[in-house]
């Protein structure tokens, strides 16, 4: 069982960025640009490593290799969108990894990268990438080569070494529950569960009960042994179920128009634990978006817009439009959800003015985006 953040110093301490390992600040899907650009060093580290996992390490420093860390990433349609883009996949798993030294919410990303063996290539245009388009690793550079080259094995006895070297123990595990029930949740209701004897999922959350079942807000839950960050909101509530074999987390989203607001259940993720020290992570969109009266909707629509470019005058907002624009984040994702396609791209319009204007509708925006994402996606 490899400790995941160990993983992840070793790498940055082995080398240099490699034919095996890639290091981000940051990658951004939600445009054309950033998507094609991971999607491309996706194909040239699974064409490099036929036989072992690759990675890419986001949150980190180019020039000193400072962990600085990036906003949790819910990974849980990534795999979907490498399907879309490119033929002959790899396996993709996406993994939010804790670091004590970073603020709450913040984790650095783990991608880890499983080739099916055969030659990856891009399966049609984007951006300037032509469909078609092969790609492979030449040091820290991804290279675009001929489609009939051929795969080779090169590093595979290197990455088991690190990953050997991350391999997880007694100690490691006890130190995480502590810090995770005593230090950095010690204001919220906190436990634990063990499964198979091996793995021990710890959560922690504002709980609330209503009508006999139990919710959970600002919640957080960990796989210790891997120190996997595998959910956090700072606003969305959750109910969690488990058993002997599994561990189920149901997401809801509020959404609504002034005070008719509801709790409508977006994704079940279940991970599964099996005795032969392994698990399975199984995500389900159960979400049906509410439908509302498209003349409201326009009214809305054009009332936000008109919000945000008050915002970029630093025009002062009226109390009625400091409520509206409290609700902008929700109410741009309904507009969405509804047919109105150009909503997303004033929610990324939004993104900077909300971060410099306030924090805490800036942070609301970033949990729609992520629900949007997911929607697409699935």
């Amino acid at each position: 069982m490899i400790n995941k953040r160990l993983l992840v110093k070793n790498l940055l301490a082995h080398s240099d960025e490699n034919s095996f390992y890639d290091k981000k600040r940051f990658i951004n899907i939600g445009h054309k640009e950033g998507k094609a650009k991971f999607l491309k060093h996706v194909c040239a580290l699974a064409n490099s490593n036929p036989k072992n996992n690759s990675y890419i390490v986001v949150g980190v420093e180019d020039e000193d290799n400072k962990i600085v860390g990036v906003d949790f990433f819910d990974d849980s349609k990534i795999q979907n969108l490498v399907n879309a883009y490119l033929d002959n996949p790899p396996l993709i798993a996406y993994e939010n990894i804790q670091f004590p030294q970073l603020p709450e919410g913040r984790v650095v990303g783990l991608v880890t990268i499983t080739s099916n063996g055969k030659v990856c290539s891009l399966r049609r245009n984007i951006w300037k990438y032509y469909g078609g388009s092969v790609f492979f690793r030449e040091g820290s550079i991804s290279m675009p080569k001929a489609f009939d080259v051929v795969l080779k094995d090169i590093n595979a006895r290197m990455v088991a070494t690190i990953e050997q070297h991350a391999r997880n123990n007694i100690e490691l595990t006890l130190d995480g529950v502590i810090d995770f029930i005593n230090n950095r949740h010690s204001n919220l209701s906190s436990y634990y569960k063990v499964f198979k004897e091996q793995f021990v999922v710890c959560w922690a959350g504002n709980l609330k009960r209503v009508k006999n079942e139990v919710y959970y807000s600002r919640v957080d839950i960990e796989l210790i042994n891997e120190q996997v960050k595998l959910f956090y909101s700072a606003l969305d509530e959750v109910s969690i179920s488990y058993d002997q074999h599994s561990f189920s987390i149901v997401e809801y989203v509020q959404l609504g128009l002034g005070s008719r607001q509801n709790y409508y259940p977006l994704e079940k993720v279940k991970i599964s634990f099996a005795d032969n020290g392994t698990y399975h992570i199984q995500s389900e969109l159960i979400f049906t978006p509410p439908q509302f009266d498209r003349k409201t909707l326009h009214h809305i629509f054009n009332t936000n817009n008109a919000l945000l470019a008050k915002l970029e005058r630093n025009a002062r907002l009226k109390p009625a439009e400091v409520e509206d624009l409290r609700h902008l984040p929700s109410t741009y994702l309904i507009c969405y959800l509804n047919g109105f396609e150009e909503a997303k791209d004033q929610m990324d319009h939004a993104r900077p003015l909300l971060k410099k204007h306030n924090r805490a509708i800036h942070n609301s925006l970033k949990e729609a985006l992520r629900v949007l994402r997911k929607v697409k996606y699935s």
